[in-house]
């Protein structure tokens, strides 16, 4: 198993690229830069078999379109989401934050599905509250600890933002403690924005989860 994080676009959100041992790939948050993208997959000689969003705002769909295309490749999204592919109230490209080109979803997902990579699986947790249908995904634990991709959901030392449409500060509370918090604490966690971190550092350090009295 392989993952690479290459932050995108204007707002450097963090597409990462998740691949099994034979080559077959993740896309999850292609948020921009496809050029990127697309020069680290060949680079590696991967086979990409899916793009996934976390959430629909622009900053992680603004390559939707760019790699769906270039590799024939489904494009998932949880079904809150689904309608900020096309809707730029929703999406916030109409705050000017980039070109609104996504196609529609291919397949909607719901809490718990799960989304084979390969021999790969990644389990989705609905974590709403940043947008109404954000959702972490959990790469199914092997020998070492689990891996999350939380998403806007949770930050290494930060939370997503609840002020856009749909945002809700007491569903994104909710989402981090039941969801997320009842984790192992040597769970990683890879984030939309910024670096890595593990559930319990951000149970021992991030300000804003010890606001939330969590």
């Amino acid at each position: 198993m392989k993952i690479k994080t290459l932050p995108v676009g204007p707002l450097q959100a963090n597409c990462y690229l998740l691949a099994d041992a034979a080559g077959r790939a993740a896309i999850i948050d292609p948020g921009g830069d496809p050029e990127e993208i697309f020069a680290v997959i060949e680079r590696e000689g991967w086979t990409p078999v899916a793009a996934i969003d976390t959430h629909g705002h622009i900053d992680h769909i603004a390559a939707n379109r760019a790699v769906v295309e270039r590799y024939r490749i489904p494009l998932l999204i949880h079904r809150e989401d689904a309608p900020g592919l096309t809707d730029p109230g929703l999406n916030l490209s109409a705050l000017g934050l980039g070109p609104l080109d996504s196609p529609p979803a291919d397949r909607e997902l719901e809490d718990g599905d799960e989304i084979p990579v390969g021999n790969l699986v990644l389990k989705v947790i609905a974590t709403p509250g940043h947008s109404p249908g954000s959702v972490s995904l959990l790469l199914e634990p092997g020998p070492g600890p689990a891996v999350i991709f939380t998403g806007d959901t949770l930050f290494a030392g930060g939370v997503g933002r609840t002020d856009f449409p749909g945002g809700s500060l007491q569903r994104l509370a909710s989402s981090i403690r039941d969801r997320l918090l009842v984790f192992p604490d040597d769970t990683v966690i890879l984030p939309g924005h910024g670096g890595r971190s593990t559930i319990g550092e951000e149970k021992r350090f991030n300000y804003f989860i010890e606001q939330f009295g969590l």
